[in-house]
């Protein structure tokens, strides 16, 4: 990915970043405020953005949210909040990884190539399909009886690692791990919510069991109905 859009109101920092980037190689832009990111995101077309959560005219969170409407490119939040509830707050919101300030340009060039690599990963897979329920990751479009399901980032990460995973129970922490990270902390309770946001678009819209409860284990997909 080369394209990169920085959005920091601090200019020294966004400064700083942009020329350590465009040394590495990869094209980028800045914007400043909110509003700004939004029309930079339109007309430059990123590839990766480096999202600051504290700006002017509208916060990150709110740009996260617009862009996460109709884009899943990959999003690094920006902040110098190092609270669990502004972490989670973004990353429920839709952004792939956090950094905190200050910090060093290694850790961010590392968290960018794993970003990229998670997103390359996530259209290496060929069609994968569980009845009606279909996927095309290099696309990322998800389809059930024909239909097109709109799915979060957060959402799809979760069904793919169900439908690549059939019949076998995935525990909580194999879930953050593979759609977070390690070393993140995500409260176990965002699993559920999410396993809720996909029964309710797959199971109650079809009337069929895709995705179960495992007890005391996790939740596994199921390839059968069990009709």
């Amino acid at each position: 990915m080369s394209r990169v859009l920085i959005v920091e109101d601090d200019r020294g920092i966004s400064d700083f970043v942009k020329l350590e980037l465009d040394h590495e190689g990869y094209e980028t832009q800045t914007a400043f405020t909110g509003r700004e990111a939004l029309e930079k995101y339109e007309s430059f077309d990123p590839e990766l953005i480096l999202l600051d959560v504290m700006l002017p005219e509208l916060s990150g969170l709110e740009v996260l949210r617009r862009i996460r409407k109709d884009s899943l490119v990959p999003i690094i939040l920006v902040t110098a909040r190092a609270e669990t509830y502004d972490r989670v707050n973004g990353l429920d919101a839709g952004a792939d990884d956090y950094i905190t300030k200050p910090f060093q340009i290694e850790e961010l060039l590392a968290r960018m190539r794993a970003v990229t690599r998670r997103f390359t990963n996530e259209g290496s897979s060929s069609v994968l399909k569980n009845r009606e329920l279909e996927m095309v990751p290099e696309s990322m479009k998800v389809t059930l009886k024909d239909e097109i399901l709109n799915l979060s980032k957060t959402e799809f990460l979760m069904l793919k690692l169900f439908l690549e995973n059939q019949d076998q129970v995935l525990n909580r922490d194999f879930l953050i791990d593979n759609i977070w990270g390690k070393n993140h902390f995500i409260d176990e309770n965002t699993i559920d919510v999410y396993v809720g946001y996909l029964r309710s678009k797959i199971d109650n819209s079809c009337k069929e069991e895709y995705i179960k409860t495992v007890r005391g284990a996790g939740f596994m997909m199921v390839s059968k109905s069990s009709k």
